[in-house]
C-alpha cells in the first residue's frame, strides 16, 4: 500500500484533517528533469495561528498519556519509514535531489530518531533533591508545550524529524514547518507516518509555508519552543523574533567547516576524506567541508588527488540510476555557486577541477591557492566546491581555522590522534572527528555548533533532547502546612 497519494498533498496542508491551505499552492518539481511532480498547499499565516491553536487542545491530552503509549507510536512511525523505504526514497530522489545512496541515508536516520525517541520517552525525568526544610524537594521535566519546528530543504527528512520525534516523544505536539521546495518529502511523508502510527489529530500539524507562515509560528503565544534549521541570516531573525515574545529558540545554522590535512596524512586516504566532506550531495549540507587546509609538504599532491577525485565523480538526475552527485536545488542556489567560484579564481585562487555547470548540475570543484579572503574560503558557499588552503606551522594552521565566525564542525587528518585532539582544543566547533570528514550525524549523538553557527548542542542523545523539549519543574511536599510568622 502506497504512503502518499498525489490528491493526498494537492492544495492541503497536513493538519491531522486535510486542510485546505490560505496561502495559496505551489508546484512540486523535480530539480533534477523541471517535471512538476504536483501541487501542495501553502500555510498563510491564520492557518499557523489555527494550528496553534488546535496543537495547544490536543497537548494536553498526549503529555497526559503513559509513556508507553508515546514509546509505541514512536516505535511504530519507525517501523513505517522502513516499510516505506524505497517510495520514500523515491520522493527524496525526485523532490529532493538526493542521489540514491545520500536518500537512503535520510531514510534510515529518521527511523533511528523515531526507535531513539521512542526509548527516550521512558527515561528518567527528574531528581530528588537536597533540602534544609522538613520536606520532599524534587525537579521534574515537564513538556514544552507546543514545539515550532522550521526545517530546510537540503535534507528534507532528517532535519525534521531529529525535532519532531524527540519532541513528540517528550509529551509534546509539534508543528512542523517544512520548505516548500521539498514539502512532500520533508513534510507530507511525516505527516502520513506519523497519523498511521497513531498520533492523535492535531498533535503533529505539517504546514508548508514561506516567511510568512515562519513569522507566524514564531509569534503564535502558543508555541513555546522554536526549534530551526537553517541559514545564519534567517537564524538570526528566528532567534531575534523569539527573544521579542520570550520564547526558547534552538537554531543550527551554517557553517564553513575545516578539514586539516597535517604533514604525517597518506595523501590517498586524505584527499577520500576531503572528497567525501566536500562533494556529498552537492556541497548542500551545513556540515560540508568548506576549507581544506593542508600542510604545504603534501598539498601539491593532495590537489592532484582531490582534483582527480572531483573529475570522475559522476553528476545527472537521481531520477535514473547511477549518479553520485544530483543538482543543486534551484537556479538561485547556482548561481550564487558559481559567483562564489568565478569571483575567486579572478582573485587569483587556480581552477583544479570542475567550475562549469549545465541545468542545475555543477560539476564538484577545487581550487587550490586559495587565500583567506578569497569568496569561496570566507563565506559559506552551500554548494560542491572544495578551497585548498596551504599552512606551514600549527600556529598558522590555528589562526586559518579561527578566521571565521561558524564553529560548526572540524576534521582533522593525522596518524597522531592526540595532535588531533590539541588542534581541536585551540578551534572552537561543535563537532570534532579526528581522521574523518567534517560531515555526520547519530541519533544517539548531540549536534550543533557554536559561534554563527547556532546555539549549541541540543538534538540527539537523552540529556540534549530533554534540555531542548522540556521545561524544568520544582515541586516540594510537606507532610503538615508549613507555618511561617504572619
Amino acid at each position: 500500500m502506497s504512503l502518499l497519494a498525489a490528491e493526498e498533498y494537492t492544495s492541503a496542508l497536513f493538519t491531522g484533517a486535510w486542510t485546505p491551505a490560505r496561502g495559496g499552492d505551489a508546484e512540486v518539481v523535480s530539480p533534477s528533469s523541471g517535471t512538476v511532480l504536483g501541487r501542495v498547499g501553502l500555510a498563510g499565516a491564520q492557518d499557523v495561528h489555527d494550528a496553534a491553536a488546535r496543537a495547544a487542545r490536543a497537548q494536553t491530552a498526549w503529555a497526559a498519556a503513559f509513556y508507553e503509549r508515546r514509546a509505541a507510536v514512536l516505535r511504530s512511525a519507525g517501523d513505517l519509514l522502513e516499510e516505506h523505504e524505497e517510495e520514500i526514497i523515491g520522493w527524496l530522489r525526485r523532490e529532493g535531489g538526493a542521489a540514491a545512496g545520500m536518500a537512503g541515508f535520510q531514510v534510515h536516520v529518521a527511523s533511528g530518531e523515531c526507535f531513539e525517541a521512542a526509548a527516550l520517552a521512558s527515561q528518567p525525568h527528574g531528581e530528588v533533591l537536597r533540602t534544609a526544610q522538613p520536606r520532599l524537594s524534587l525537579s521534574r521535566q515537564v513538556p514544552a508545550g507546543v514545539v515550532g519546528v522550521i526545517a530546510p530543504f537540503n535534507v528534507p527528512l532528517i532535519l525534521g524529524i531529529r525535532s519532531v520525534a524527540p519532541a513528540l516523544a517528550l509529551g509534546n505536539a509539534v508543528i512542523l514547518k517544512p520548505d516548500p521546495r521539498t514539502a512532500v518529502c520533508g513534510g507530507a511523508v511525516l505527516a502520513e507516518v506519523f497519523r498511521r502510527a497513531g498520533v492523535p489529530e492535531g498533535v503533529l500539524q505539517v504546514l508548508p509555508g514561506g516567511v510568512e507562515a515562519g513569522e507566524a509560528l514564531v509569534a503564535a503565544p502558543q508555541v513555546r519552543v522554536i526549534s530551526f534549521t537553517g541559514s545564519t541570516p534567517a537564524g538570526r531573525r528566528v532567534g531575534e523574533a523569539a527573544a521579542r515574545h520570550l520564547k526558547r529558540a534552538h537554531l543550527e545554522l551554517g557553517g564553513n567547516s575545516p578539514l586539516v590535512v597535517l604533514e604525517d596524512a597518506a595523501v590517498e586516504q586524505a584527499a577520500s576524506i576531503g572528497a567525501w566532506g566536500s562533494f556529498l550531495h552537492q556541497g548542500q549540507i551545513c556540515m560540508t567541508t568548506g576549507r581544506h587546509l593542508v600542510h604545504e609538504s603534501i598539498a601539491d599532491a593532495y590537489v592532484e588527488r582531490l582534483a582527480a577525485k572531483a573529475d570522475a565523480l559522476v553528476v545527472g538526475s537521481t531520477e535514473e540510476d547511477g549518479a553520485e552527485l544530483g543538482p543543486i536545488i534551484d537556479a538561485a542556489q547556482r548561481d550564487r555557486i558559481h559567483h562564489l567560484v568565478t569571483s575567486s579564481v579572478e582573485a587569483g585562487a587556480r581552477l583544479r577541477a570542475g567550475g562549469t555547470y549545465q541545468d542545475l548540475f555543477y560539476r564538484p570543484t577545487v581550487l587550490d591557492r586559495v587565500r583567506p579572503d578569497t569568496p569561496a574560503l570566507a563565506e559559506e558557499v552551500f554548494g560542491p566546491v572544495a578551497p585548498v588552503v596551504r599552512f606551514s606551522t600549527v600556529d598558522e594552521l590555528v589562526e586559518l581555522a579561527n578566521s571565521t565566525e561558524y564553529g560548526l564542525s572540524l576534521g582533522v587528518v593525522t596518524t597522531n590522534p592526540m595532535r588531533g585532539m590539541e588542534i581541536a582544543d585551540r578551534v572552537p566547533s561543535g563537532i570534532v572527528h579526528i581522521n574523518d570528514q567534517t560531515v555526520d550525524d547519530e541519533a544517539v549523538a548531540p549536534f550543533g555548533g557554536v559561534g554563527f553557527s547556532g546555539t549549541g548542542a541540543r538534538f540527539g542523545g537523552t540529556r540534549a533532547n530533554l534540555e531542548a523539549f522540556t521545561e524544568t519543574q520544582w515541586i516540594t511536599m510537606r507532610t503538615e502546612p508549613a507555618r511561617h510568622p504572619f
